[in-house]
């Protein structure tokens, strides 16, 4: 019984390991993905939904979202 416990022991601690170190590799590519800008939102002056700006429609100085009901009411 102890040598399964032993051996369960060994192989928890080079997982642990194992985890750790992938962990420090994956770390600097996070940090990079953070720095990325994104595109800026606006919000639909008629439903308040926040969409990008490249996929809103600009009527009367507001912003409006492409669906057909607010399209509609423009």
């Amino acid at each position: 019984m102890s040598k399964i416990i032993f051996w369960l022991a060994v192989i928890f601690g080079v997982l642990l390991v194992l985890r750790l170190v992938n962990s420090k590799k994956t770390a600097p590519r996070s940090r990079q993905g953070a720095s990325l800008k994104g595109e800026e939102m606006v919000r639909c002056g008629r439903c308040g939904v926040y969409l990008p700006r490249s996929e809103a429609s600009e009527s009367a100085g507001k912003f409006l979202c492409r669906d057909p009901r607010c399209l509609s009411q423009a």
